[in-house]
C-alpha cells in the first residue's frame, strides 16, 4: 500500500467531450488499489468527469474483473500485497482481451528505475501520488482518445469487408481523412504544423519516385508518411514542448514515441496504416546503426523508414523550433550531405541520399509551396 491520494475539497467536472466506450456508454475505468480511501477518492473524481468506475482491492481481483468485462482504462497502484502493479500490468498486456487497454500507474514511486519497470511491464502513463486532479483528468482523457483511435483501426477492416464492392473509393477517401485527423491530433501536442504533414507527404512520394519505386508504393508513402509521429500524442507536454535541452531521462521517454506510434497503428488492416506503423517504428533508425529504437543498420531498416528519415531531417532543419532557428535550403543541404557533427551523411542510405541530392530543388519548391 502506498500513501493516500490527495483529498479533494471540491470535485467538479469541467465541461468537455469525454470519450465513450464503443457501445456509446461512458468509458469504464478500473481502479486498482489496496487502500479503500484511495479507491473511493479516485472514483469520486472520475465519476464527476462522467466516467463509470469499477474498483478492485488487489491484483487478482483486478485481473478477474478485467477478464469478465474489459475496462476502457486501468488506474493501477504499484505497491500491493500478493501481486504488485508491475505483475498485474504484465498479465493484462499478455491477455489479447486486455492488451490494448491503457494502464496508468498511480504511485508514490517517482525514481527512474520504478518508471522504467512500469514501462517494461506495459504501462502507458504515470501519475505521482498525491495525485493532482487536473493532471489525472487530462491523462485519462488523452489515453482514452488514443484507445478510440486504436479500436477504430481494429474494427475498420470489418467495415471494408461488408461494403467493399459498393463503397471502396468512398471508404478509401474516408480512411485518408481519418489518417489526416489522427495526425492533426498529434500535431496539437507538438510544435509542428499541418503544413509539415503536407510537406512530408510530397517529400516522401517524390523521393520514392526518384528511387524508381512504382505508383502503388509511392501512393502508400504519400498517405502513410504523415503518421510517422502519431506516437507523440502519448508524450507528456512538459517534454514535447520543452524550450531547452532534454535531460537523459526525458530523452529516453521522448524516444518511446516511435514504438508507441507503431503500437497505436499495429491493429490496423489497411495497407496505409500497416506502412504507417512501419514508418513510425523505423524513421529514427540510421544507416550506420546509431539510431533508435532498435539500432537497426543498413538494409535491416525498411526502405520506407530510410526514405522518411532523410525527408524528416530536411524538414526539421528548415523549420522553426522552440530550441532552434530555421536553416536556409543551402545550409540544410550542406548539413545533410557533409555533416555538422550531429547530422552525418553516414546516417542515410547512400542510394536514398543520392536520390535526394538529385531532387533537392524539388524539395525546396515543396517547402516554399507549403510554408507554415
Amino acid at each position: 500500500m502506498e500513501e493516500q491520494v490527495n483529498s479533494l475539497d471540491d470535485v467538479s467536472s469541467i465541461p468537455g467531450d469525454q470519450p465513450e466506450s464503443p457501445a456509446g456508454k461512458p468509458a469504464c475505468v478500473l481502479i486498482v488499489d489496496d487502500d479503500e480511501r484511495n479507491r473511493k477518492l479516485l472514483g469520486t473524481v472520475l465519476r464527476a468527469e462522467g466516467y463509470a468506475t469499477v474498483e478492485a482491492a488487489g491484483g487478482r481481483e483486478a485481473l478477474a474483473l478485467a477478464q469478465s468485462a474489459p475496462p476502457d482504462i486501468v488506474l493501477l497502484d504499484v505497491m500491493m500485497p500478493e501481486m504488485d502493479g508491475y505483475e498485474v500490468a504484465r498479465r493484462l498486456k499478455a491477455d489479447p482481451a486486455t492488451a490494448s487497454v491503457p494502464i496508468v500507474m498511480v504511485t508514490a514511486l517517482d525514481d527512474r528505475e520504478s518508471r522504467l519497470r512500469g514501462l517494461e511491464a506495459g504501462a502507458e502513463e504515470f501519475v505521482t501520488k498525491p495525485a493532482d486532479r487536473t493532471e489525472l483528468r487530462v491523462r485519462v482523457r488523452n489515453l482514452l482518445r488514443l484507445k478510440e483511435y486504436s479500436d477504430f483501426l481494429a474494427n475498420h477492416n470489418r467495415i471494408l469487408d461488408a461494403q467493399v464492392q459498393k463503397r471502396t473509393q468512398e471508404l478509401r477517401d474516408s480512411y485518408r481523412e481519418v489518417i489526416f485527423t489522427m495526425t492533426t491530433a498529434a500535431e496539437f501536442k507538438d510544435e509542428e504544423t499541418g503544413a509539415h504533414v503536407q510537406r512530408i507527404s510530397y517529400y516522401t512520394s517524390l523521393l520514392a519516385r526518384t528511387l524508381g519505386m512504382g505508383s502503388e508504393f509511392t501512393d502508400l508513402m504519400f498517405y502513410a508518411s504523415p503518421m510517422h509521429d502519431i506516437g507523440k500524442i502519448g508524450i507528456p507536454d512538459r517534454i514535447l514542448l520543452k524550450q531547452g535541452s532534454l535531460t537523459a531521462d526525458e530523452w529516453t521517454i521522448m524516444q518511446t514515441h516511435s514504438a508507441l506510434g507503431a503500437k497505436i497503428l499495429a491493429r490496423g488492416h489497411s495497407p496505409y496504416v500497416k506502412l504507417g506503423a512501419e514508418i513510425a517504428l523505423s524513421h529514427h533508425e540510421r544507416w550506420d546503426g546509431s539510431g533508435y529504437p532498435s539500432g537497426l543498420k543498413g538494409e535491416a531498416i525498411p526502405l520506407s523508414g530510410r526514405i522518411m528519415n532523410i525527408c524528416d531531417q530536411y524538414d526539421a532543419l528548415r523549420s522553426q523550433r522552440p530550441y532552434k532557428a530555421p536553416f536556409t535550403h543551402a545550409r540544410t543541404i550542406e548539413i545533410i550531405t557533409r555533416g555538422d557533427g550531429r547530422t552525418l551523411p553516414d546516417h542515410f542510405d547512400p542510394e536514398v541520399l543520392a536520390a535526394f541530392i538529385r531532387c533537392t530543388d524539388d524539395f525546396a519548391d515543396i517547402f516554399n509551396s507549403h510554408a507554415d
